[in-house]
């Protein structure tokens, strides 16, 4: 097959117009699908924000449902937490969940005025050298279970403070419950 050179104008429009043509018989189809929409303003965006902040459940308990009455949300986290500060900055952990202070770190739990409160994460991360964690499992933490001997005994040898954790997050430690005594074997005695 042989290509011409097309070197009138003439012959130039009419292969635009071909191709022109062409494109629009396979266009036609796709034309009648495109829907064209208007795009959202920003009253009609803030409008349905707002509407999705009234339905949410959690605006719609009772007052007396979120408050504890006579506590404020923060002292009653405080009173529940110890609270381990070093080098200006400080992470809150539950009651019972350090296992051991050692002397030399006993002024370190307590929050230093002026100290950055961080999480956990970021708290251990920058202390890795004097902290020690043990994980626990969940019957451990209720008290259900005993901890290891093995685990004991590494915590008698252990210079550095010792946080129990759950899934790598602090946890406390509950006393070991007495194992509940049948009433039968009372009586048998």
């Amino acid at each position: 097959m042989k290509f011409q050179q097309y070197s009138s104008p003439r012959r130039l429009c009419d292969i635009t117009l071909g191709i022109l043509a062409f494109a629009g018989m396979c266009g036609a189809g796709l034309a009648e699908k495109v829907v064209m929409r208007d795009a959202s303003t920003h009253e009609q965006l803030s409008l349905q924000l707002h509407k999705i902040e009234q339905d949410d459940p959690m605006k719609k308990l009772p007052v007396s449902k979120l408050e504890n009455p006579g506590k404020t949300p923060i002292k009653d986290l405080i009173s529940q937490s110890d609270i381990i500060s070093f080098m200006g900055i400080a992470t809150l952990v539950p009651k019972r969940a350090i296992l051991q202070i050692p002397k030399d770190f006993a002024d370190r739990i307590k929050y230093v005025e002026g100290s950055q409160v961080v999480g956990w994460a970021d708290f251990y991360a920058a202390n890795r050298g004097w902290i020690t964690t043990v994980e626990i499992s969940r019957l451990q933490a209720e008290g259900n279970e005993s901890l290891p001997p093995a685990t004991n005994k590494q915590l008698s040898k252990s210079g550095n403070l010792v946080v129990a954790v759950y899934k790598c997050g602090p946890i406390s430690l509950l006393p070991l419950k007495a194992p509940v005594v049948k009433q039968e074997t009372i009586t048998k005695l």
